[in-house]
């Protein structure tokens, strides 16, 4: 996205940018399903995944809706552009941390 709000903006530009996100938009399911199964176990695991579906498909519906609030505002994109980049390098950030190993359970008794 960097690249893409460098370079100048052209119809070639656009349809790379698009190809790359239309190719990658779900890309991050696997892994996110995989932590959460490897950290909580697979019982819970459809709830858990369910929330982190949720708030991501919450987080998409703002950023339209944030992105169109903005170009309203301004008439432009590029703020919403520089807005992405930030958000993203952000949440690099704070996935750092993750610690894969599956979380201490309590013994449960089985009858």
């Amino acid at each position: 996205m960097l690249l893409f709000v460098l370079a100048p903006i052209s119809e070639t530009t656009v349809l790379i940018l698009s190809a790359g996100l239309g190719l990658s938009w779900m890309s991050t399911v696997p892994l996110t399903t995989s932590i959460v199964a490897q950290v909580f176990g697979p019982r819970f695991m459809a709830t858990l995944f369910g929330f982190v579906l949720f708030s991501h498909q919450l987080g998409a519906f703002l950023g339209v809706w944030l992105g169109g609030k903005i170009f309203d505002e301004t008439g432009s994109y590029t703020m919403v552009w520089w807005l992405s980049i930030a958000l993203a390098l952000f949440a690099a950030l704070i996935h750092l941390p993750i610690n894969e190993r599956p979380l201490a359970r309590l013994a449960t008794i089985q009858k």
